[in-house]
């Protein structure tokens, strides 16, 4: 495992221990609409051996009008049981590019109580690249009962984030690009604002990795730092619809930071609204 994440597994190791019982693999990759990929079809045709698909439009709370919404702890237990993941498994999840929609899965398992839950460095590209094995047969699976103990406190909500933004008594770490950030950029869903929460800081989730690794701790800490983040005082993280957000609660656990929230509405509920307030342009000082 390499040394800079606790959280993270290397291709050489996971190689190493595929097929040994209690080992989960999850295939975590998800893209935006404008990248006009299907996740789905792309693991069909080729996986890691042994690995599942998680399906981050279906894993969801079926009540919630927006995107990605956390589930609760039972229909999360439903659906990951089903993938045949058991919460006392070793669970290594992967996406394509190697730190994109994987951490928000890692968050997901983390949230329901699961801690021996790890990423993949490099991701499949790097994994493919380094002539490590794939496979188009399907999975044999066998459903299990998977126990969650949901841990609300690793989740904000809505109703907190008014409070938070009206108060400040948690900095905003917002994961989006910096044009979208400060509505330089249109937002990729139709007719949503651009503009970020008052008070909120920008670190693009995309400036905390370098070809699929996460960036060294002391780079990941100036990050924070230069971006005008207090790493002593509590963090909020967000992004578009919650799963980049989750780069950035891996970056701060990473840190050893661990007084962190994910929102998981998001900029796509804040910005959705027509009764929130919204700044544009930079971070103010």
């Amino acid at each position: 495992m390499p040394q800079e994440s606790s959280f993270i597994v290397d291709a050489d190791w996971l190689e190493a221990n595929l097929g040994k019982p209690g080992l989960s693999i999850v295939d975590a990759s998800w893209y935006l609409p404008a990248q006009k990929r299907d996740a789905k079809a792309e693991y069909e045709a080729a996986h890691i051996p042994g690995a599942v698909f998680f399906d981050q439009d279906a894993v969801v709370d079926p009540e919630s009008k927006l995107p990605h919404t956390l589930p609760d702890a039972l229909t999360f237990a439903r659906h990951v049981g089903s993938m045949g993941i058991s919460a006392d498994d070793t669970i290594v999840v992967y996406d394509g590019p190697g730190l994109f929609s994987a951490p928000r899965v890692w968050w997901m398992f983390r949230t329901m109580g699961v801690f021996q839950v790890f990423l993949l460095d490099g991701g499949l590209d790097r994994w493919k690249a380094a002539g490590k094995p794939v496979t188009a047969e399907p999975t044999k699976v066998a459903p299990c009962v998977f126990h969650a103990e949901f841990d609300e406190k690793r989740v904000a909500s809505f109703e907190e984030m008014q409070g938070i933004v009206g108060g400040g008594e948690r900095q905003i770490a917002d994961a989006r690009p910096a044009g979208r950030f400060t509505a330089q950029e249109p937002e990729p869903r139709a007719g949503m604002r651009g503009g970020h929460m008052p008070g909120a800081r920008n670190i693009p989730a995309s400036s905390l990795a370098r070809d699929g690794s996460l960036l060294p701790p002391e780079d990941l800490r100036k990050a924070f730092e230069q971006a005008g983040v207090d790493l002593s005082k509590p963090v909020v993280t967000s992004c578009g619809s919650g799963v980049t957000a989750a780069v950035l609660t891996l970056a701060l656990e990473t840190l050893g930071h661990r007084d962190n929230k994910l929102y998981d509405g998001s900029w796509t509920e804040w910005g959705g609204r027509a009764d929130t307030p919204v700044e544009t342009g930079p971070a103010k000082p």
